[in-house]
């Protein structure tokens, strides 16, 4: 698994011993199964202490993963003991004394295998007659594998019930498996021997077995910036601007729905592909033939650009995705040709699965586009048509260099769009709000609103002596 891999910095350490623990359900199993075919199975041992042999290599086939070359050695309790009319006592603590664990596995043992996962340990804590005897079993066990090299994974069902604090202290590593907010995540709270990449990290379970996706780390060694100005192609939305918007910064688009923050910021976008550049648009929240038609309607170029792949337009299921297989999409379809990323509905982080720290995530993932030079452009949808201002429903207000905000204003009976400009940090800009409208010909920008009062609130009212309302709106 690249992705795990690159969590350990290039993998476990040969002749380590690692615990894996977490809840049923929770992947440790899969990520074992994973570890024993890394290099083709052939020498690698997997001893199972609950499930037969035959149940483990179906189930692992269901997830893409062959375990016909991994040597099983079968260690559960046995079906036809019951079938048979077999009493429970095959299982007393005698039995396992009897025929230790240390014999039954010394046989494979002595082959050297290069690869072992003893799965689940703690069911050996059932069996055995104390816990004195299960240390001193698993132990003797593990002090046999480290005379041969070999390379371990013990897996633990925690839980209050049944603490694993000394399983913690026995291995080089332990890697915990969680399933918070009904995802998944992996953690590595001890690697001796390396350093590891810090957590949480995104973990899924599908067809093709385990995928960890490795969370996003801001980068604060990037490139230096240097004030250069995009233009959105609509020279009144620059003036506004004072040019443009700075290439390696993040702008936010904010307004009640309708109102055009999508439009208006991928005419960004659109302008960057026109010269020649690389644009990626994600859609959280809009499908993305929507998003083209809109386009088309109202004279703004996209067909060409999407054909040239100039210009990209992804939709997003925020519901199917978690935080950190979006995060992964959006680094893989980066390049160095791209200068602007655009995330359309950033509330929509909220939900996407797995983890609880999103406005985390989006701030990391942030910092690593305007790290490589990429402009970013947001937008956040406000719950309210008019009424008291605010700039932000999510609070992206700290992670944005420049602010954009719309507002519709009522003025008798009917509704207008106002666009200003309340954040700029690398610059000055206009401080006047301009009435705007989105016409088959595209967005036009109008002169700045004079005359009018509160127009921030949504309900205007007239300044002045002789104020004419056919000039203002």
């Amino acid at each position: 698994m690249d992705g795990f891999d690159t969590v350990l910095g290039g993998g476990f350490l040969r002749g380590y011993h690692y615990l894996i623990r977490g809840t049923p359900g929770a992947g440790k199993t899969v990520l074992g199964w994973h570890f024993l075919v890394a290099d083709g199975g052939g020498d690698a041992l997997y001893v199972t202490f609950e499930e037969c042999p035959e149940k483990i290599r179906r189930n692992a086939a269901s997830l893409g993963i062959d375990l016909d070359s991994v040597t099983i050695l079968d260690m559960s309790p046995e079906a036809r003991s019951f079938a048979e009319g077999a009493s429970y006592d095959v299982f007393a603590p005698s039995a396992v004394e009897y025929e230790s664990l240390t014999d039954r596995v010394r046989a494979q043992v002595e082959a050297s295998p290069k690869r072992v996962l003893l799965d689940p340990v703690t069911q050996l804590r059932y069996l055995a007659p104390d816990e004195y005897q299960f240390r001193r079993e698993l132990l003797s066990l593990m002090g046999l594998l480290t005379e041969q090299r070999a390379t371990v994974l013990f897996t633990s069902q925690a839980s209050p019930e049944t603490p694993d604090s000394d399983l913690q202290f026995m291995g080089d590593g332990i890697v915990e498996l969680s399933r918070p907010n009904g995802g998944r995540v992996l953690d590595v709270p001890k690697f001796r021997g390396g350093s590891v990449a810090t957590g949480p990290h995104a973990v899924t379970l599908d067809q093709g077995g385990m995928t960890v996706y490795p969370r996003v780390v801001p980068d604060h060694d990037g490139r230096p910036f240097v004030r250069t100005l995009a233009s959105s192609g609509v020279p009144a939305l620059d003036d506004l601007l004072h040019g443009g918007i700075e290439l390696g910064t993040t702008t936010l688009f904010s307004g009640p729905t309708g109102i055009g923050k999508t439009t208006v910021g991928a005419l960004f976008l659109v302008e960057a592909a026109g010269q020649g550049d690389h644009s990626v648009l994600y859609h959280l929240e809009e499908k993305p033939a929507t998003f083209v038609e809109r386009c088309a309607a109202i004279g703004t170029p996209v067909t060409e650009l999407l054909e040239s792949e100039a210009l990209e337009v992804v939709g997003v299921t925020p519901s199917l995705l978690t935080v950190g297989e979006f995060l992964a999409q959006v680094q893989s379809n980066v390049t160095d040709e791209t200068t602007f990323v655009m995330i359309d509905g950033v509330s929509g982080f909220e939900k996407l699965t797995n983890l609880s720290v999103e406005r985390e995530e989006l701030s990391a993932l942030r910092s690593y586009l305007t790290a490589r030079g990429i402009t970013v452009v947001l937008t956040d949808e406000m719950p309210n048509i008019t009424g008291d201002f605010r700039p932000t429903k999510s609070g992206e207000t700290a992670i944005a260099d420049n602010i954009v905000f719309m507002r519709y204003l009522e003025f008798n009976g009917e509704l207008h769009r106002a666009i200003g400009v309340l954040k700029k940090r690398a610059s000055d800009f206009e401080h006047r709000l301009r009435q705007f409208e989105i016409t088959d010909e595209g967005v036009v920008i109008g002169d700045p609103i004079t005359g009018l009062s509160g127009v921030l609130t949504g309900d205007p009212q007239w300044v002045g002596v002789g104020s004419d309302r056919e000039e203002v709106l």
